[in-house]
């Protein structure tokens, strides 16, 4: 755990286990539930998907998207979830319409 002077607030964003446990809860609120966190001096790391790690460092949080580095600011793990679900949530194929075929049934309505 990091040292903080007596009469400081804690900002759970300075520390990054708390940081992203924190962005693990939020992750886990749009639906990535099978989260592994490790935490280290000064950093953390949290596996999301096979091709999806979070480090949260110096303030930030990075990963990877399409081959590029993306950083976004460990004060706002609900951001950052919600950039990382935008990128990263697929549709489940039943809420795919393309991928829905259509049943006939025996109705006679149109």
């Amino acid at each position: 755990m990091l040292s903080v002077p007596t009469g400081m607030p804690y900002l759970p964003w300075r520390d990054p286990c708390e940081a992203t446990r924190l962005l693990r809860y939020a992750l886990h609120r749009q639906g990535f539930t099978h989260t592994y966190q490790s935490n280290g001096t000064g950093m953390s790391v949290l596996s999301v998907l096979t091709d999806l790690t979070v480090w949260c460092k110096n303030g930030l949080f990075v990963w990877h998207e399409d081959g590029h580095e993306v950083s976004h600011p460990a004060d706002d793990p609900v951001g950052a979830a919600r950039l990382i679900s935008r990128h990263y949530r697929r549709p489940a194929p039943e809420d795919d319409p393309e991928t829905t075929a259509f049943i006939p049934t025996d109705s006679l309505r149109d």
